[in-house]
């Protein structure tokens, strides 16, 4: 375990998007809060459906001076072909290599699978965490505590 502790600094990180474009968590300090979703596979049922409905509240999950970064271990190209086909369009983070070191300091990958487990934390903008949920890799998440955690930052 890392330690992660709520209330302590969010472990920094940059990670290629699905266009191969370096996104660091960092940069948005000051100026964006952030929900992190890591999720096990681009593709799988719960995955597509949460990133979907995600997709759909787009700009629900934007107005709060806020970004969602989605990661997965995929790697890019997986990633661009999974946005492509769902009309994804914020940025889907590639922990693949190397493979799944960012999952790993955030204490959700799961060694036996090789993925991430299906998590999510929210940054605030001074890059401290504020709230974290952990599913089973069945369960999709709340995407209205989700909303609900980003607006009490605010």
């Amino acid at each position: 375990m890392s330690g992660l502790e709520i209330g302590g600094q969010a472990p920094d990180f940059t990670l290629r998007d699905q266009f191969g474009q370096d996104v660091t968590l960092s940069s948005f300090r000051g100026s964006k809060a952030v929900a992190i979703l890591f999720y096990p596979y681009a593709f799988s049922n719960v995955c597509t459906g949460e990133l979907s409905g995600i997709r759909g509240r787009l700009d629900q999950f934007l107005t709060f001076d806020s970004e969602v970064l989605a990661i997965s271990c995929d790697p890019v190209y997986a990633l661009r072909a999974f946005a492509d086909a769902d009309g994804l369009n914020f940025p889907l983070l590639s922990d693949f290599w190397p493979h799944g070191a960012v999952a790993s300091a955030y204490d959700v990958f799961d060694e036996a699978k090789g993925c991430a487990r299906r998590s999510s934390y929210v940054v605030d903008k001074e890059g401290v965490l504020r709230w974290s949920v952990h599913n089973a890799m069945s369960d999709g998440r709340d995407l209205d505590e989700h909303l609900r955690q980003l607006q009490a930052l605010a």
